[in-house]
């Protein structure tokens, strides 16, 4: 039946697919995915009425043209680049842009979100342009040398957070953060605590974060907030207060 719980049912195995960066199950699933919220945003303006048969209509090429079936095909894809790039899987990247790209052509939905992690943007402005060109280097394993490589985890995983927020795939984006997040300051924890700022007050500050086990958006806000200094940036009073309401648990 074409209704809330069909966009439940096809969603599942994409946020599955996401989570997991398994790129087989993400391109066969995406197009259900387009289908079903394309449907769904026609039924709610008026422009479509429930099939007599009661399935999903499939798109015509020309719908895959349409602005809005690439805002969901870009918000999917992006989220896919995402936690594949936490994964640092390059290769599961590329398959998705190789079959969309075969069977929708080039400029297939999701392309443009899939273009942030390619192209070289050289003045970001955007936060898409900012966690594209972050998952670019992760994708590629390029790793910053010791002494600037916490700074660059810490804004990297703010962007990542931040994006996340945004996305219709927010849980599933949240978890590898938390788990990229948790290995990467305990890889600072372990190797590199010469290269923070003062500390003799940001190492504690860092083992306290660490021994939280859970691996969510509250762990995640609270390392940046309390590890912000250690990499030496500010956080205004109102970010600070934003993220400390994320960092508590009911």
């Amino acid at each position: 039946m074409t209704d809330m719980a069909e966009l439940r049912r096809r969603k599942e195995p994409l946020n599955l697919a996401i989570v997991h960066v398994d790129p087989d199950a993400f391109i066969a699933n995406l197009m259900g995915w387009l289908e079903i919220t394309t449907f769904i945003s026609a039924l709610r303006l008026g422009e479509a009425q429930m099939p007599a048969d009661g399935k999903t209509p499939s798109l015509c090429a020309e719908q895959l043209l349409k602005g809005g079936v690439h805002d969901v095909g870009n918000d999917a894809l992006f989220a896919f680049c995402m936690t594949a790039a936490l994964k640092a899987d390059k290769a599961a990247v590329d398959k998705v842009e190789a079959a969309l790209a075969e069977s929708m052509g080039k400029e297939f939905p999701g392309s443009f979100g899939l273009w942030h992690f390619r192209a070289a943007i050289d003045a970001p402005v955007t936060l898409e342009d900012f966690v594209g060109q972050a998952g670019k280097k992760m994708l590629l394993g390029d790793v910053p040398p010791p002494p600037l490589r916490a700074k660059e985890n810490w804004t990297s995983g703010l962007r990542f957070f931040e994006k996340a927020r945004k996305s219709n795939f927010i849980h599933e984006i949240m978890y590898p953060l938390a788990k990229w997040t948790r290995e990467r300051w305990t890889e600072t924890s372990d190797k590199g605590v010469a290269f923070l700022h003062h500390i003799e007050d940001n190492v504690p500050v860092l083992r306290e974060v660490l021994e939280d086990p859970r691996n969510d958006q509250a762990f995640i806000a609270n390392a940046l907030l309390k590890l912000a200094p250690a990499v030496d940036m500010e956080l205004t009073e109102e970010y600070q207060g934003f993220l400390r309401s994320l960092a508590r648990r009911n």
